[in-house]
């Protein structure tokens, strides 16, 4: 069995017994039944260290008779050298080429063999969740895996192989190292690269990446990485966030979230702003779930990771140089490009160079309500970044021009910030309203006022209106939508 893909490996021909495995009989004055040779599986002894049973695998299930803890150490000391010695020598090219269905039978037939070898008692259940874990490292993205599956963990950081942390509920905790070693590691970078057409190596050492669900990746290996190869996987739910859930943790209150839903249909043009993890890509993809499904909309990115729920969406996404430095694609090459494809709404991913100056050209030429994200603390920092932005285009703009293109062009912005107890909340709510002078006249429509914090970091505050009324209301009559005028007293609840 096996045969055709792998040129070392040689198990002894015991038959492949039926998937559920029985307990071991009782001891009888019967001569044991004869047990196939297992020479070639390297003694437990011989196991490094660092490669601890509770690690590398889940322990198995407790049998009804209840195995005492040396049955327990046997079963995942034995567990460990096999999953070691069938990734070490199965022809893993061959192997993924097969469809899942082959490959699970082919593995779970050899997998059968060896536990008949080494007398464990698995049920059906057990034997094909150690099926499971081997196919994940051979076909999957081996000790990821499971990381990637936990709903609880939104992001994964590794800084070498034995120093791993995730975020679970916005706070960071370390678990246990999960790679055998360096080269572990980096042959599953090296699969997430290849699959999106990147690559990463010394003269390379920078990727950033997404995985097939629209995970962001990002990674730097040496000799970037003193330390051994650094990744960051910024998970996002499989179940899209819609700006009902976001009301339900707390994030916006309900007339926060009706107001800008309105905007959004309305095609009031909207920044989200915020710093890093605060939530920007969220937001968008919630807010986007309001745009009329006849709209065109084109996204562009520099890796893939909006999830629009529209029909007509165009995405398309950067081009980093190949090897010789030739072939970049930039997002501000993509922004002109988009412009000849019909589109109603540009949505950027996240506006972060002279493509800035683009994007506002598009807001200001029939393209109204686009929406991008930026990197800001504020919403008049926003603006800031954005004044530097368009300077990076290297266009002979006076201050004043650059300001006005600004003001005419954004008219929202949505500012959200990641707490110091891990949660993330929307901290104001800003309308442009245009220029004074050569200063752009901005005001606050909502804002999140902090009251106290808990002796363990927990903090609290709420929403609160500040008595303006936005000048887009007019646009929002127009376009059929009526928002009730409590909305911005200063004096209810939100």
């Amino acid at each position: 069995m096996l045969g055709r893909f792998s040129s070392r490996l040689a198990v002894s021909p015991v038959a492949a017994p039926a998937v559920s495995f029985p307990p071991p009989p009782p001891p009888t004055t019967d001569p044991a039944p004869p047990v196939p040779s297992v020479e070639a599986v390297p003694p437990a002894a011989a196991l490094p260290p660092a490669e601890k049973p509770a690690v590398t695998s889940p322990p198995a299930a407790p049998s009804e008779s209840g195995p005492n803890a040396a049955l327990k150490d046997k079963i995942l000391d034995a567990k460990i050298r096999l999953h070691r010695r069938l990734i070490e020598e199965l022809n893993l090219a061959a192997l993924e080429k097969l469809p899942e269905a082959e490959l699970r039978r082919e593995i779970s037939g050899i997998i059968a063999q060896w536990v008949v070898a080494e007398r464990l008692p698995l049920n059906a259940k057990e034997l094909d969740g150690f099926v499971s874990e081997v196919i994940d490292e051979m076909t999957g993205l081996g000790p990821l895996e499971p990381l990637l599956k936990d709903p609880t963990i939104s992001d994964i950081l590794i800084n070498g192989h034995q120093n791993i942390f995730v975020e679970r509920r916005g706070l960071l905790e370390p678990v246990p190292s999960l790679f055998k070693d360096e080269a572990h590691l980096l042959r599953i970078i090296q699969k997430i690269v290849s699959a999106v057409g990147r690559r990463v190596d010394e003269s390379s050492p920078l990727c950033d990446a997404r995985l097939l669900d629209g995970s962001r990746f990002n990674c730097a290996v040496r000799p970037i990485g003193v330390d051994g190869p650094l990744v960051s996987i910024r998970k996002f739910s499989k179940s899209k966030l819609s700006l009902d859930r976001l009301v339900e943790v707390g994030a916006i209150r309900p007339p926060m979230a009706e107001v800008l839903a309105a905007a959004v249909k309305a095609r009031i043009t909207t920044i989200v702003s915020g710093g890093t993890g605060s939530g920007k890509t969220t937001m968008l993809n919630a807010l986007s779930a309001y745009i009329s499904h006849t709209e065109r909309l084109i996204t562009i990115e520099d890796a893939a990771e909006l999830q629009l729920q529209q029909p007509h969406v165009a995405r398309m996404e950067t081009r980093p140089p190949n090897i010789e430095g030739k072939g970049e694609i930039r997002q501000r090459d993509l922004v002109k490009n988009a412009l000849r494809m019909r589109p109603e709404r540009i949505i950027l991913g996240e506006c972060r160079g002279e493509e800035a100056f683009d994007m506002l050209q598009a807001m200001n030429t029939g393209h109204e309500g686009s929406m991008a994200t930026i990197h800001a603390n504020n919403p008049r920092e926003a603006i800031s970044r954005l004044e530097q932005m368009i300077g990076m285009a290297g266009l002979p703009m006076s201050q004043t021009s650059i300001r006005g293109q600004i003001a005419a062009a954004v008219r929202l912005i949505v500012q959200l910030q990641r707490m110091s107890d891990g949660k993330r909340k929307v901290t104001s709510v800003a309308e442009i309203t245009g220029m004074e002078g050569d200063i752009i006249q901005m005001q606050e429509i909502y804002k999140w006022v902090r009251t106290s914090t808990d002796p363990d970091g927990t903090i609290h505050g709420h929403h609160v209106a500040t008595g303006v009324r936005p000048r887009f209301l007019h646009d929002l009559v127009a376009a059929g939508v009526n928002i009730p005028g409590h909305y911005f007293d200063p004096s209810r609840p939100l």
